[in-house]
């Protein structure tokens, strides 16, 4: 089992910056690949980006250029950093590991609520 833990939401204004922390109960980088997914009211979840244990990256197009994900295999932690946010970036954004060579095994986070409002 796999525990994913995130950090860093808050309320922050139009053109504000954030940065999300997903830290992982234990060492999984090597063979788990990462990913942040949002979830707005009224909405289904999306991919917002994903980083594979090589470092190769996905972005959805709403984010590209502002967004950045990164992962430090020593702390076991995957980040977000969010720059330019707007008001359509607000929702509950969650962390998910997901083992590359087995799928089934996909874990989830709690979950960290993300405002963008003046």
């Amino acid at each position: 089992q796999v525990q994913l833990v995130e950090s860093g939401g808050g309320l922050v204004q139009p053109g504000g910056s954030l940065r999300l922390s997903c830290a992982a109960s234990r060492s999984i980088f090597g063979t788990y690949a990462m990913g942040w997914y949002r979830q707005a009211p009224g909405k289904q979840r999306e991919l917002v980006a994903t980083i594979r244990s090589d470092t190769s990256t996905n972005y959805a197009e709403s984010v590209k250029g502002r967004f950045t994900i990164s992962r430090d295999n020593v702390e076991s932690t995957v980040y977000l950093q969010m720059s330019s946010l707007k008001p359509e970036d607000t929702a509950v954004y969650y962390c998910r590991a997901q083992r590359e060579r087995d799928p089934l095994f996909t874990y989830w986070g709690q979950g960290t609520q993300v405002t963008v409002s003046s």
